[in-house]
Order: structure tokens, then sequence, then C-alpha cells
């Protein structure tokens, strides 16, 4: 078993205490309350019923981040998120962001190269000269429909989440819970 797919054992969640312990690279906080709680029985099922309600949910994305860690396919989601900041980019910036970016995700052979067909990856290429706020829209779409496609389904079998599923013992708790849970009742 892997440390990822742990089981779900008395209420606490083993892949999120794993997150907290080897760090979301985003900075976000596993163990406090909010966006990276420990998810409600209701949100989970959510997630099964469409790949939208697992993208829209912040502790829906850290579940299946872990679980594309697990298959050695992460930088589909960092990428997504990274054009997902990029939007947000105040025009000065846009240049320089658009070019790191493509640089570590979308040229060939790029440390986190996602996977994109030629004439996206082209396409992506000549978007970034001209940096618009929208020059990754048909990359991030590709890698979108990637991962709802291919991904989400093996997520949906995976034991990661039919661990979630199952527990009977999910529930929206108050922070100190979840923080006991989170970090094996320390």
């Amino acid at each position: 078993m892997s440390g990822v797919e742990e089981k779900v054992v008395n209420g606490s969640i083993l892949a999120l205490q794993q997150l907290s312990r080897t760090g979301n690279r985003r900075g976000r906080d596993l163990d406090s309350c909010g966006a990276e709680r420990v998810p409600a029985a209701t949100e989970v099922k959510k997630w099964k019923q469409s790949f939208s309600h697992v993208m829209n949910s912040d502790a829906g994305r850290s579940v299946f981040t872990s679980f594309l860690r697990s298959e050695f396919s992460e930088e589909n989601m960092d990428f997504w998120l990274a054009c997902e900041d990029y939007k947000k980019t105040p025009s000065p910036g846009l240049e320089t962001r658009a070019k790191q970016i493509y640089q570590q995700y979308v040229e060939a052979d790029a440390a986190n190269e996602v996977n994109l067909d030629a004439a996206t990856r082209e396409e992506t290429r000549q978007n970034v000269e001209s940096a618009r706020p929208s020059c990754f829209d048909e990359a991030q779409r590709t890698i979108y429909t990637l991962m709802e496609k291919d991904s989400y389904r093996r997520f949906l079998n995976s034991k990661l989440f039919q661990d979630l599923a199952r527990s009977k013992e999910m529930k929206n708790c108050d922070c100190a819970e979840n923080r006991q849970a989170l970090t094996g009742g320390a």
C-alpha cells in the first residue's frame, strides 16, 4: 500500500496527513481551518458526480493532487493551477510569468512537461510571445480534459478515493478536531 493510498483510520485521513508532512507546494496549511480541512462526506460524494466538483473544491484538488502524485502526473495539476494564477497576474508581469510557465511546463523537454499535442504546443508558444491573460487557455483546456477523461476515472476507482467515500466517520468538524486528525492525534 503506497503512502498516498493509506486507509482512513479513526477518522484521520492519512493521505492528507502525508500532504501536510511532505509540504503542500502551494504554501497552504493542511491542518488549519478552511479550504484544506478534512473533507465532509457530502463533499466527497460530490466529487464522484463530476470532475468539476473536484476542481472547484480546495480539498478536492488537494486529494486529487495526492492521487496524481502517486501516478507521477502531478505536473498536470501544477500546470492547471499555474494557468489559473497567471490569469490574475498584473499586466506588467505577464510576459515574464508566461515565459516561466512555458519553460517549466510546455516547452519540449521541460522540467515538468505536460502532455500536449504538437499543434497546441506550437499555438501556446506563439501566444506566449504576445503574453495575454488568455495565452494558455487552449493548453489549460487540453490538460483539464486529459485529467477529466483519464486521471479522474482512475481516481474514482482508487483506494484513496474509495476509502474517503466509504468513511462513515467523515463529517464537518471543528478546527481542533481537524488538526488532531491531521497530526495523528498529537
